[in-house]
């Protein structure tokens, strides 16, 4: 296994693109597939630098609660080449406040000990919102609460309907290597373009240019 286990083990998905979706969905169930140059999450690459396939089918109630699973190849180095989450929230807007709030969990069926959990929230307000993920268990000695993910982002409609997005974060870990991860995207109509950079010379000091589009199916 490459570099700090608690940094490379605890970086498996883009929460962010794949369950916003779910999580402010009419009512029904919902399908998306999709393609990457690079999966990247919270800054680091999860398929060393290498393009990327995924798949999800999330289900939302009128309530706001909503499940779904979502997979896609990996490559840390090791024996793990697939990724399958499990997710449950719950989400809602009243007027231009939102929140969200629930659980996931990164499973790798062909991977060693590298299981885990987090407990996750947001809020929002217009065109910024501030979340906060947490361990909530592991496969290896991190317990509740000792890694920690802060971020805040900013999505802005810039041209027409072409969204602009900010982003920053903050990765804290109880025994590894913090760092901090920037980036800005342009997005439309499922087609999403990413310039990604951390702040941490061991992890990678290049920028990270991604291209990416994911289709969703209403079932």
């Amino acid at each position: 296994m490459m570099m700090n286990k608690y940094l490379v083990l605890a970086v498996g998905l883009s929460a962010a693109f794949n369950y916003s979706s779910a999580a402010y969905a009419d009512e029904g169930i919902v399908a998306n597939v999709g393609v990457t140059n690079n999966y990247i999450w919270r800054g680091v690459t999860q398929a060393d630098d290498k393009p990327a396939v995924s798949a999800g089918i999330d289900y939302a109630t009128d309530t706001g609660i909503y499940v779904g699973t979502w997979a896609s190849n990996v490559d840390f180095g090791g024996d793990a080449s697939t990724e399958l989450d499990l997710y449950l929230g719950f989400a809602n807007e009243v007027g231009e406040f939102s929140y969200d709030f629930g659980y996931v969990y990164y499973g790798y069926p062909d991977g060693d000990d590298i299981d885990f959990g987090e407990v996750y929230g947001s809020i929002g307000w217009n065109f910024i919102s501030v979340g906060i993920s947490t361990t909530a268990h592991s496969d290896w000695s991190s317990d509740f609460g000792d890694d920690i993910y802060i971020e805040a982002n900013l999505t802005f409609e810039v041209l027409g309907d072409i969204e602009l997005g900010l982003h920053v974060g903050s990765y804290n870990f109880d025994d590894g290597l913090d760092y901090q991860d920037y980036n800005v995207s342009l997005s439309k109509s499922g087609f999403s373009f990413m310039l990604s950079q951390v702040s941490e010379d061991e992890i990678d000091e290049d920028y990270k240019v991604v291209m990416s589009y994911t289709h969703e199916i209403d079932l």
